[in-house]
């Protein structure tokens, strides 16, 4: 069976990760009825199989990528799943501004991955 290459393992555990991490953050906002100990607890149980994608995901892209680089990909995936995640589930659209910033964001990822100086 052939090997996935280490950035596409990496950055689809990282992709995985943060879905289930978006939903334990911000999943409960539909459900404010819900008891406060209830979405907190709910969130914990989400957010340990985001752990279990997302400690893979730094173990073995180290090396491949840097700590800067592995922190820069996860940044950059939770703003994408995030802006689905808002307008799919929470039903709120993202504004222009928000774009530009998601954009001025992405455009601080480019200059982690140049290999200057």
């Amino acid at each position: 069976m052939p090997s996935i290459p280490v950035p596409l393992l990496t950055i689809g555990l990282l992709l995985a990760s943060n879905v289930f991490m978006t939903f334990a953050w911000y999943g409960h906002l539909k459900y404010k009825s819900a008891p406060l100990l209830t979405v907190i607890l709910v969130s914990w149980g989400i957010a340990f199989f985001e752990y279990v994608l997302q400690v893979p995901a730094n173990r073995v892209g180290h090396g491949h990528f840097s700590a800067a680089e592995l922190k820069t990909i996860q940044e950059v995936i939770t703003l994408a799943v995030f802006a689905a995640f808002s307008v799919l589930y929470l039903k709120e659209p993202l504004a222009w501004n928000h774009l530009v910033g998601f954009a001025l964001i992405a455009a601080g990822a480019f200059f982690i991955f140049q290999k200057w100086g």
